[in-house]
C-alpha cells in the first residue's frame, strides 16, 4: 500500500485561502454576466413596447402630426436607455476583465505552492494584457484583432449600439419630417443621424478596450520569447 506525503499545514491554509478568493471572483463575474443579459433584456423590452405604442398611434393619428412628436418622445427615451446600456456594458466588460486578471494572479499562486500541476493548465498564470486575453481564449499573434473595426459589431455593446444608432437615425428622421422636409431629406437626416451616433458609440468602445491593460499593473508578466 502506497504511503500518502505528509501535508503541509502552511501549504494547505495558503491553498485554501486562494481557493476561497478563485470561488469570490467566480461568483462576481457570474454576477456580471447575469447583470449585462439583465440590461439588454431591459432595453430590448422598452424598444418593443415603444414599436407596439407607435403602431397603434399610427393607426389612429395616420402617420400625422401627433404621431411624429409623440413618436420623437418615445425614441429619445429608448435612445437614452440604450445608451445607458451600453456605457453599462462597457463598465461590466472592464469589471470582468479585472476579474480575470484577479484569477491569473491566483492561479500564479497555484503554481508557486505546486509547480508540478503546471502543465495541466490551458489558462494563464499571467496578469497582464498577454495572459488575461490567453485565459479568455485569444492568442497573443491575434490580440491586436481586438481593436479590429469588424471585432467591434460582434460584442454585446456593438450589437446593442447598432440598434441604437438606428433609433438615434430615426430620431433625426422624424425631426427633418416634423420641419417639413421632402423624404429625401428626411432620409439623409436619419443617415446622417445614424452615422453620428454609430461612430460616436464605435469610438467609445475602442478607446474602453485600449484602457484595459494600463488600468491594472502587472505583477506577473508574460515572460518574453
Amino acid at each position: 500500500m502506497t504511503e500518502l506525503p505528509p501535508r503541509n499545514p502552511a501549504v494547505s491554509e495558503k491553498l485554501q485561502i486562494l481557493a476561497t478568493e478563485h470561488w469570490s471572483l467566480l461568483a462576481t463575474r457570474s454576477l456580471i454576466y447575469q447583470e449585462s443579459l439583465g440590461r439588454v433584456n431591459m432595453f430590448l423590452a422598452i424598444l418593443s413596447g415603444s414599436v407596439i405604442a407607435l403602431a397603434l398611434i399610427a393607426q389612429a393619428d395616420r402617420f400625422g402630426t401627433a404621431f411624429t412628436a409623440i413618436a420623437i418622445f418615445m425614441l429619445a427615451v429608448v435612445f437614452f436607455t440604450g445608451a445607458a446600456t451600453i456605457r453599462r456594458l462597457m463598465m461590466l466588460n472592464r469589471d470582468d476583465y479585472h476579474m480575470v486578471v484577479g484569477m491569473n494572479r491566483l492561479r500564479h499562486g497555484y503554481f508557486d505552492l505546486h509547480p508540478e500541476l503546471e502543465p495541466y493548465f490551458i489558462t494563464s498564470p499571467f496578469d497582464d494584457l498577454s495572459g488575461t486575453l490567453r485565459t479568455l481564449g485569444i492568442e497573443q499573434e491575434t490580440a491586436h484583432g481586438m481593436g479590429s473595426f469588424f471585432h467591434g459589431f460582434v460584442t454585446l455593446p456593438g450589437m446593442v449600439g447598432v440598434i441604437v444608432a438606428s433609433v438615434g437615425g430615426a430620431i433625426g428622421g422624424l425631426a427633418a419630417v416634423g420641419f417639413g422636409a421632402p423624404a429625401y431629406v428626411a432620409i439623409l437626416a436619419g443617415a446622417v443621424a445614424f452615422a453620428a451616433t454609430e461612430g460616436l458609440i464605435y469610438r467609445t468602445g475602442r478607446r474602453y478596450f485600449r484602457r484595459f491593460g494600463p488600468s491594472v499593473e502587472a505583477r506577473f508578466p508574460t515572460p518574453k520569447g
